[in-house]
């Protein structure tokens, strides 16, 4: 079973949303044989490389949204991300350009490390304050999981991945994808949302049984095999 999942590093509910599906795929008795693919989303490509003040004051000033609505807004993230286990901190949110983390995201999927960069780039941004617009921060959270600073640099440097985090976008508004987290299992179901882990759980559970139906095999000699049903036990 595939499922690919359109995520922005900077959309909180990406975050929550991984937790939720974490949780579901835990239980899933064949999570052994799901491949799960990380694909890019940007939310607002228009977010500057950098903005000196906090998420709370970009939104306010740069998008004209009304503050006391947003800290209630926020504050309901906040307490989403705490039901799973997360401490998102708004306050220390720097505010950047997704793009280039989008780039290391490719890379790390080529050493087969998408997994926890994803969830490096995720934590460092909203519970760290890190500012994942950065290149040296990039190179920090790359090489922790495992990558070379050097291929890390050189890819960025040459923009290597940038086509692939394009054509990741395109595919998923090609697809219908208008909001992140989008989760698509075999390209067959799609699910919008941070849903909550019995969707995602019901979901695999209906995507696994239509891809792997059960044959029920019938006795050759034509008698009825001996069982037993909610009215008792054949003799």
């Amino acid at each position: 079973m595939k499922i690919e999942i359109w995520s922005d590093v900077a959309c909180p509910w990406c975050y929550i949303g991984k937790r939720r599906f974490e949780t579901a795929l835990s239980g899933f008795a064949h999570k052994d044989s799901v491949e799960v693919t990380w694909k890019s989303f940007q939310l607002d490509p228009t977010l500057p490389e950098h903005y000196d003040g906090t998420e709370l004051e970009y939104l306010v000033e740069r998008k004209g949204m009304d503050r006391g609505q947003l800290l209630g807004m926020l504050g309901h993230v906040t307490q989403a991300a705490q039901g799973v286990g997360l401490d998102f901190k708004f306050e220390k949110v720097v505010v950047a350009n997704s793009f280039r983390a989008h780039e290391l995201l490719h890379l790390a999927k080529s050493h087969g490390l998408g997994d926890a960069v994803k969830e490096a780039l995720l934590s460092a941004h909203f519970e760290h304050g890190v500012d994942i617009g950065n290149r040296e921060a990039l190179v920090a959270i790359g090489t922790k999981a495992g990558l070379s600073a050097v291929e890390i640099n050189d890819a960025l440097e040459s923009s290597q991945y940038a086509d692939a985090v394009r054509n990741d976008i395109a595919e998923g508004r090609a697809i219908g994808v208008q909001g992140v987290p989008f989760f698509v299992i075999d390209r067959k179901y799609g699910i919008s949302g941070a849903q909550p882990s019995e969707v995602f759980g019901q979901a695999l559970e209906q995507a696994w049984q239509e891809a792997n139906p059960l044959t029920m095999v019938s006795a050759t000699g034509g008698e009825d095999a001996q069982a037993c049903g909610p009215d008792g036990c054949a003799i």
